[in-house]
């Protein structure tokens, strides 16, 4: 597929067709990361962010790099530590010697995708710097808004595995997050792929080497998003998911079930899914695929079903097991 030109407005199958082809494109540069793609793509069709867990070196950083080349938009990365400030992340008034004003200096927020790097090991302070850019897309400086650009999202990413020196999000902050991903360590044929690639020269730093063009941009997620929009979805469906999420909230393993805010992140992702899939209406099995991704990060073990070994997904999955699905 050739770049594309933003001067001539995309249908939505065009749009759709672009979309799809990210997988190609990222698997230049990402090996076996499919999922983890799909479910980035899906967060910019709702307009929201995604929570990306995963070990170090699964190439979570290098995804959102690929990412943000083939889709033509701007990226910046901000390490997480525990001495920054907020400042770091929104920006902050600097005084001008020539003017005697106070001029403030934009952050790295001010972008298309921020990579948020170990999110969990930055003081609750400086993670809550965050809530008001995901949730209001603006930045307020002395009382005026100042608005993030169009579209924006944050792709966060947490270590599952290490937490001395590290700051649990909040509930609330998590809900904020309309995914959490979990990124998995490849397969052995993708793990033997990926040093192929590095015996043959790949270079991480260099995706135009790799071969990795723009296949989309900002009119295809614009035609896209109100295309997502017009997906229709029938009562019935509706029901199984709010039955799905009411389902959480009465399971003995759990000390926190999914809100009204899950079964609407769940409508958003479903629908956005159903779109890519090429339908304009929104099956039970759409609400399947992206139910543990939406509500993984919006339930709670109770301590005692986390001693016995219990996991969120698991629970998920019987949860899907035992609501009936409409037909």
């Amino acid at each position: 597929m050739s770049a594309f030109t933003p001067e001539a407005p995309p249908s939505a199958d065009e749009a759709r067709a672009a979309l799809v082809a990210l997988r190609r494109e990222v698997a230049k540069a990402v090996v076996g990361q499919d999922e983890t793609v799909t479910g980035l793509v899906v967060a910019l069709l709702c307009r929201g962010h995604v929570l990306m867990e995963g070990v170090p070196g699964v190439a979570k950083t290098l995804l959102v790099r690929t990412l943000s080349a083939a889709l033509s938009l701007d990226h910046k990365r901000v390490q997480f530590t525990p001495d920054l400030m907020p400042g770091d992340v929104t920006g902050s008034l600097v005084y001008d010697q020539h003017t005697a004003k106070f001029e403030f200096l934009k952050g790295p927020v001010f972008t298309n995708l921020l990579l948020a790097d170990e999110i969990n090991r930055t003081p609750p302070k400086t993670q809550a710097s965050l809530l008001e850019a995901m949730e209001e897309r603006q930045v307020t400086v002395e009382g005026s808004p100042v608005a993030l650009p169009d579209p924006f999202m944050v792709a966060a990413t947490q270590n599952p595995v290490e937490y001395e020196g590290t700051y649990p999000l909040p509930e609330a902050q998590l809900d904020r997050f309309l995914l959490k991903v979990t990124v998995p360590l490849p397969e052995r044929a993708a793990e033997v792929e990926m040093l192929g690639r590095h015996a043959a020269g790949f270079d991480p730093g260099d995706l135009a080497a790799a071969g990795v063009v723009p296949v989309a941009g900002a009119a295809e997620l614009r035609t896209a998003r109100e295309a997502v929009q017009r997906v229709r979805i029938a009562p019935e469906v509706l029901g199984y998911i709010v039955d799905l999420c009411r389902a959480t909230r009465h399971s003995p393993s759990l000390q926190l079930g999914a809100s009204p805010r899950g079964a609407t992140a769940l409508l958003r992702t479903s629908r956005a899914w159903a779109w890519l899939s090429g339908r304009d209406y929104v099956i039970p099995d759409d609400v399947k695929a992206l139910a543990k991704g939406t509500l993984r990060h919006r339930i709670a073990l109770r301590p005692e079903a986390e001693l016995e070994g219990a996991t969120t997904d698991g629970i998920l999955d019987g949860v899907l097991a035992s609501v009936p699905v409409p037909r």
